[in-house]
């Protein structure tokens, strides 16, 4: 399936200032791309840039402020930091002269605290090398880790840090199963039921469609697209047998009422859940809307930042279908893009996800972490949806027995 940049395996540099990070973007890049100077704190705010790693594919390097920042804003800059280890997939620790404290075993705690791989590199080769001592102190002090020399200034080392990203690199986050490569077989008909209202942008399909269409073709098959309003006619006229209906979340009554019951029907929002959510606290979740009571407040999480309409589903749609379908009186918090909750997870009763289309599989994870930790329900837009509407059996069915 074809990746947009936020699907990218994203890979965090980090170190204290002037150790030489953004060098190391720029040798890995080819290119000048990040800003170095010899002045230390030069990079003050996590930026993203993304390249094509050779043999290998597009990565996206997150370039962090360094985690020696001194002073109120650089405590702030550093809390940014470290914040970005919940969004990478790896990490690189830079070293340099041959030394490392507190910082770099700051760093390597929250590595452990999130789960996410790590390599070390010492910089800076040409100027002092590493010392067999300092190699042995950073393997016992980090539990053996891959430990890469280079020169970034002198490209010494490039290849042999290409291959440890290469191999450090967890495999689910670039051996992403398809949407649908165990759902659907060569040649079948898969229809798409997309329609198109206010929220729909001017011109042109939301990306989980997109993404959807480019996996049906990936995988040999044939996708019909269709606004809702042309379903009747088309099956009535056609006869062409379906091996799966996708809907958006948000007709999905409308779609149970179309689509025979004997054709397997989910939606684009249950497709992400699958590949990159938790499916199955998604599936033990949604039942607990039953659970709701007066006063208990839900959390709906957005991946994404976007213009705000009467039609939006997580800010107007969704409160209103679970309001109606448990008439009570419930509160609701919208949180969009990776911002920090306003107040704690414990206070939630639900949390609602989306489908996530812009985030990596690591970034919804980590999403859903605490809530799911804390033991509070998560589910999410379509399941939500489909759950509602007196349809979770059978938006989810096409995929109970399958495992991604």
């Amino acid at each position: 399936m074809a990746k947009g940049k936020e699907s990218k395996p994203h890979v965090g540099i980090y170190g204290r200032r002037n150790s030489g990070k953004s060098s190391i973007i720029n040798m890995l890049a080819g290119q000048s791309v990040a800003i170095v100077s010899e002045q230390a704190g030069t990079t003050t705010d996590p930026v993203k840039k993304s390249l094509e790693l050779t043999g290998f594919g597009p990565i996206v390097l997150i370039d962090t402020a360094g985690m020696d920042d001194t002073g109120d804003l650089g405590k702030l800059r550093v809390d940014k930091t470290l914040e970005t280890i919940k969004q990478v997939d790896l990490g690189i620790v830079v070293l340099s002269r041959n030394h490392m404290d507190e910082f770099e075993r700051m760093l390597v705690e929250s590595f452990r605290k999130h789960a996410v791989p790590f390599i070390v590199v010492h910089n800076k080769q040409d100027i002092e090398p590493m010392t067999s001592a300092f190699r042995a102190e950073v393997s016992k002090a980090f539990d053996s880790p891959t430990i890469v020399e280079v020169s970034a200034t002198k490209s010494v080392g490039l290849e042999r840090l290409a291959e440890a990203i290469k191999e450090a690199i967890p495999e689910q986050s670039m051996g992403i199963p398809t949407l649908l490569g165990d759902i659907v077989s060569p040649g079948d008909v898969v229809l798409l039921i997309t329609p198109i209202d206010s929220g729909a942008p001017a011109g042109r399909l939301i990306l989980p469609q997109v993404q959807t269409i480019r996996d049906i073709l990936d995988n040999n098959a044939v996708s019909i697209v269709l606004k809702e309003t042309e379903v009747a006619s088309f099956l009535e006229s056609t006869g062409i047998k379906l091996a799966l209906a996708i809907t958006d979340s948000q007709i999905f009554g409308k779609a149970n009422a179309l689509i025979p019951p004997e054709v397997p029907l989910t939606s684009f929002s249950i497709l992400l859940a699958r590949l990159k959510g938790d499916f199955e606290n998604y599936l033990k979740g949604t039942p607990m809307i039953d659970s709701l009571k007066d006063g208990d407040r839900v959390l709906i999480l957005e991946s994404c930042t976007h213009h705000v309409s009467c039609d939006d589903i997580g800010r107007h749609k969704i409160p209103a279908w679970l309001a109606k379908y448990t008439g009570k009186k419930l509160e609701f918090e919208v949180v969009a893009g990776l911002d920090e909750l306003p107040r704690s997870i414990t206070d939630y009763a639900l949390v609602v996800q989306c489908g996530g289309c812009v985030v990596t599989r690591k970034q919804l994870h980590n999403r859903l972490k605490p809530a799911i930790d804390a033991g509070i329900p998560v589910t999410n837009y379509g399941m939500t949806i489909a759950y509602t509407n007196g349809i979770f059996k059978r938006a989810v069915e096409p995929f109970l027995w399958r495992k991604i």
